[in-house]
This record gives structure tokens, C-alpha cells and sequence, in this order.
């Protein structure tokens, strides 16, 4: 792998049942656009979860970490409207990551995703093997592409809400699917060849993605 690698907002949260259509209404009419907007952020995308972790879930691709340390990224935290402010309160139990994105294969963007959590640290070693694991989950049908997160200490500052007690910012495998049982079946393989408890791969499906391109065409 060559050149700068992507960067990527990794933000999950639950919320509870009474603040829902309204914290949905703000991520789907204001929030994904407002961050796809800013300079260097290539799309947003929302997942919502189907097996364990927390409910709802935000990616958004960037460029690079630079983004992150950008003038316009600060910008947008001293514009907050009043929506935003009511519905980062709303969070429950929120889990924010900047990470840099390392593609390990496939490309597109798949209807189903599997997160693995790496308890190691981001070594060599742990680069590699997830990169061989990738070829080796290529082959197989419904793959779409497959991913590494390894999130960034100084950049990966918490929500307001999000407790910092025992925090740790490990690597995340992700592995995009086409279907429900594909995600599962792919899942399940990867987490044998790195010692992962099956239960321990969260399932989340795509609810809907923006990208930068079509807000300037």
C-alpha cells in the first residue's frame, strides 16, 4: 500500500426510543450533509445494527487525517444549530474514532457490514495478516471489499457523552457484504482465523450513503 491513507469518523451511539425520529430526522436532513460538506470529506453512510453494538452507526470517509486538523472541520464545531447541540445530548453511550483507512480488498460499498474488534495493537504483524485475511475472504460470494481502522490517539477526542473511563482505541476490521447471510458466513471465517469469538462481530445494515460528488453535481 502507497500514499497517504484515507481517513475515516467512525460515530455509534444508541438513543433512547422516545428521541428517535427526531435524532434520525437531524442525521438524515442535517448532519450527513453538513459533514459531507466540509473540505475533504469524500461521504457519509449510516448503518443500523443487527447484531450487538450499538444501534446506529456513522462513517465518514475523508481523504486523509488531515482533514480532521482542517480550519473547516473546526469550523463546524463552533456553528453547531440548535438541532445539533438537542441531538448530540441525545446520544447514549456514544463511541467516536478517527481512524486511518487502510483498503485490504475489493472495492464498492456493500448493503451489510461486519465489524471485528482487534485487541491487539496496530503493529506490523496485525497489518499483514489482516491484509492476507482480505485475499483469502475475496473469493467468496457476497464479499464486497474489506477494510482496517486503526484509530488515531491525539485525533479520536470523546463526544460530550461518551464515558472515558477504561476507553481503548482499538483496531477494527471491516468487512462489506452483499447480503445478510454472506455478512454472517464472512464474519464467522474471519473470526476464526484470528481467534475472535463468533458472537464478538457486530452486524450492521446499510440505511443510506452521501457522497461528496453528488452534492457538487
Amino acid at each position: 500500500m502507497t500514499g497517504t491513507p484515507n481517513g475515516m469518523l467512525f460515530v455509534a451511539t444508541d438513543v433512547a426510543a422516545q428521541d428517535e425520529a427526531d435524532f434520525n430526522q437531524w442525521y438524515d436532513r442535517e448532519h450527513v450533509e453538513e459533514r459531507v460538506r466540509i473540505d475533504g470529506f469524500l461521504s457519509g453512510t449510516r448503518y443500523q445494527a443487527l447484531q450487538g453494538g450499538r444501534k446506529y452507526l456513522g462513517l465518514y470517509k475523508t481523504t486523509s487525517l488531515d482533514s480532521f486538523t482542517s480550519a473547516a472541520y473546526h469550523a463546524a464545531f463552533t456553528r453547531q444549530t440548535p438541532w445539533s447541540v438537542a441531538c448530540l445530548d441525545k446520544m447514549v453511550n456514544p463511541m467516536r474514532r478517527v481512524c486511518s483507512l487502510t483498503t485490504l480488498s475489493g472495492i464498492g460499498c456493500g448493503s451489510h457490514l461486519s465489524i471485528l474488534t482487534l485487541a491487539v495493537g496496530a503493529d506490523r504483524p496485525l497489518v499483514q495478516r489482516a491484509r492476507q485475511l482480505g485475499e483469502e475472504l475475496a473469493s467468496a460470494a457476497g464479499f464486497v471489499c474489506s477494510s482496517l481502522l486503526l484509530p488515531d490517539a491525539l485525533l479520536s477526542t470523546p463526544l460530550p457523552k461518551e464515558t472515558t473511563e477504561n476507553r481503548r482505541l482499538l483496531p477494527m476490521l471491516l468487512i462489506e457484504s452483499s447480503s445478510v447471510q454472506a455478512g454472517q458466513r464472512l464474519a464467522d471465517q474471519a473470526c476464526a482465523a484470528l481467534n475472535i469469538a463468533p458472537d464478538a462481530a457486530l452486524q450492521y445494515a446499510l440505511s443510506w450513503r452521501l457522497t461528496a460528488q453528488e452534492l457538487t453535481s
